[in-house]
């Protein structure tokens, strides 16, 4: 019997739930993206600091 319950679940499951989400609305379509916004200072400062920290792993890597 309780293979039977577990069998009859999994047929549910599989028969049901594709019917849930393929019967779902689209919605509104979202509204147009906003402007780029520029980089600015820290940006480039974060790019910066990232492009000396890789430098040193580079060169302690090449010291070895």
């Amino acid at each position: 019997m309780n293979q039977f319950f577990k069998i009859g679940v999994l047929f549910l499951l599989i028969a049901i739930y594709p019917c849930v989400v393929f019967a779902q609305g689209g919605g509104v379509p979202p509204p147009n993206p906003p402007a780029p916004v520029p980089i600015g200072g820290i940006e480039l400062l974060l790019m910066a600091g990232g492009a000396l920290g890789l430098k040193k792993i580079i060169s302690s890597r090449k010291k070895k």
